[in-house]
């Protein structure tokens, strides 16, 4: 029984590094070698908030230190950040940093693009990103839509 009991008592020391350090370093490098942007969305947002909590930690630790159930608080709420059923890092970023950043502001120096227009832009990496905008102020959106036309044809034929 006094095995259990230390378990017990130091879960968050045994679990927590893999919940929080080595799973996310794994899906941190899927996510880098994937083609979608969401992925990265989540585990950017994962380590901005696990960078924060981390320095309120080392400032408030004398505090903290007279909290027991810190530690578990932590470990759920880092659950909560990772595990795929939740994607609570994804939802902190669409629900509340979102709201402070300027949509489309990296678009271009052109900003008459339509909010439709603005989305297809966001869904691109970023370096294709900045040449479709280079390319559209350039050359205007109507030959940027002939390209994907033109592509959409191709891809067809494979």
């Amino acid at each position: 029984m006094g095995v259990l009991t230390v378990i017990a008592k130091r879960l968050d020391a045994i679990v927590g590094p893999g919940v929080m350090l080595l799973y996310p370093l794994y899906a941190s490098i899927r996510a880098i070698e994937s083609p979608s942007m969401v992925d990265d969305q989540q585990w950017l947002t994962y380590w901005i908030i696990y960078s924060l909590i981390t320095l309120f930690e080392l400032s408030f630790w004398k505090i903290l230190a007279w909290l027991p159930f810190w530690a578990y608080m932590k470990l759920l709420f880092c659950l909560w950040l990772v595990l795929p059923i939740f994607n609570g890092a994804a939802y902190i970023y669409e629900n509340y940093i979102r709201k402070y950043i300027k949509l489309g502001g990296f678009v271009g120096s052109n900003s008459n693009y339509t909010e439709d227009q603005r989305k297809i832009l966001q869904m691109i990496s970023l370096d294709a990103r900045k040449n479709v905008a280079e390319y559209v102020d350039k050359h205007g959106w109507p030959a940027f839509e002939q390209i994907i036309k033109v592509a959409e044809r191709e891809a067809k034929k494979l």
